[in-house]
């Protein structure tokens, strides 16, 4: 693998969130390195018919307490997540107009559900109080991309921006794409990452009818578990290349250092362990690192029988054995936030690399002998990571992976 200039190379200077654990990176992680679990039973009510189940939700937000913008009006849960994590990202990162010009900002996000609280509110006016207009809010609103138009107009980015809609892999993809526009030269800067909100009646009814609803709480590679809890909110980095990063004297969390993506062409809903080693090896010969160089993988790990048992069976067949990567499941903290979960976990792999702290799998109750990984229960792990993946895998075998590595001063 021939060198890269530093032009070429891409890093993480700055992080945003939005959480179940509150507003913001720093609760977020302190809920991950100490297994507090934001899953609880939630309740949503529409025309009389009510659903339970546990999820991950944000509570009492308030955009105009975060930001002030005359977008309120306009702006669906989903994307109201995404650019308050990305004003988080974006202070983090001390980006400021003299240094980073608008035209060179790429915004590229992930989501699943888009608008689709307000999709749903809408619908209920029509279809059951018989309503016979339309909010002219609703286009807007629901529009996938309105998550990176309100972030490119609220601070002025004219660069490339646009939104991807890949199913769980969503927030992973759009995070690879930015990396491949900044290491090929198509914007010097990106906001990524992904936002959702849709811990909604109609989407939890809709994956209680596919069986894959946990009953109690997330539990991921566990003896016991019976399925995923939804969450919401988002998690959004500030990418730039490393000349950028070194000539401004910018902090660098972490080198995004390669990129994975593959397709199953397998099964619409039944993962292929084929296809998430491949995602797994590409985004390490991407980075150029060998499986005995990655100290922790941040597993997809949703809590469900066959998306676990797949996962294991692949990262076994990449790194052999059970001892020779930490591997946990974050989604047990901050739930299955779907486009949102690649931010999430990207943000969790960067800080357990820059902290030399593993946060654990939560909610773990005992081993299933076929997950056969080290899957760090319950209490984080003290250990100096030298680099790390980052795993995403969509329903319709959709595979993304990232690598991240130290970056030498």
């Amino acid at each position: 693998m021939h060198e890269l200039s530093d032009e070429q190379r891409v890093v993480i200077t700055g992080m945003g969130c939005v959480s179940a654990s509150g507003i913001g990176v720093a609760p977020f992680w302190d809920a991950l390195v100490h297994a507090k679990s934001a899953i609880r039973p939630v309740t949503r009510t529409q025309v009389g018919h009510t659903i339970t189940a546990p999820a991950a939700v944000v509570e009492g937000f308030q955009l105009q307490q975060h930001i002030r913008t005359s977008q309120q009006p306009l702006l669906d849960p989903f994307s109201q997540y995404a650019l308050v994590a990305a004003q988080e990202a974006i202070a983090d990162a001390g980006w400021n107009r003299e240094q980073v010009p608008g035209d060179q900002v790429a915004v590229i996000l992930g989501t699943t559900s888009g608008g689709e609280a307000s999709r749903e509110a809408e619908a209920i006016r029509l279809f059951h109080l018989g309503k016979k207009s339309c909010n002219p809010a609703l286009v807007v609103r629901t529009n996938h991309q309105a998550s990176v138009s309100c972030i490119s107009m609220e601070f002025g980015f004219t660069g490339p921006a646009f939104v991807v809609h890949s199913g769980c892999a969503s927030g992973t993809h759009a995070i690879a794409q930015a990396f491949l526009m900044l290491r090929h030269g198509h914007a010097g800067y990106a906001i990524s990452g992904g936002s959702e909100a849709s811990v909604i009646y109609s989407t939890l009814l809709a994956f209680q009818a596919m069986g894959v609803l946990a009953s109690d709480t997330c539990r991921p590679f566990s003896s016991g578990r019976s399925g995923l809890a939804l969450g919401e909110g988002a998690g959004v980095v500030a990418l730039e290349t490393l000349a950028s990063a070194r000539a401004r004297g910018a902090v660098v969390y972490a080198e995004l250092a390669g990129v994975g993506i593959t397709s199953d062409a397998g099964d619409p809903v039944n993962p292929l362990a084929q296809g998430s080693a491949a995602a797994m090896n590409k985004a390490m010969r991407s980075a150029g690192l060998r499986p005995d160089q990655i100290g922790y993988i941040n597993a997809h790990g949703s809590g469900t029988e066959s998306n676990d048992l797949v996962e294991s069976a692949a990262i076994r067949s990449v790194f052999g054995a059970r001892d020779a990567v930490a591997v946990s499941s974050t989604k047990a903290v901050h739930g299955h936030a779907l486009g949102a979960t690649g931010g999430f976990e990207l943000i969790a792999a960067t800080l357990a690399l820059k902290h030399g702290l593993i946060p654990p799998t939560a909610n773990f109750l005992e081993r299933d002998p076929l997950c056969d990984i080290d899957m760090v229960p319950n209490e984080l792990r003290e250990k100096r990571i030298d680099a790390a993946l980052s795993n995403s895998f969509g329903l319709g075998g959709m595979n993304s992976v990232l690598a991240i590595k130290r970056c030498p001063a």
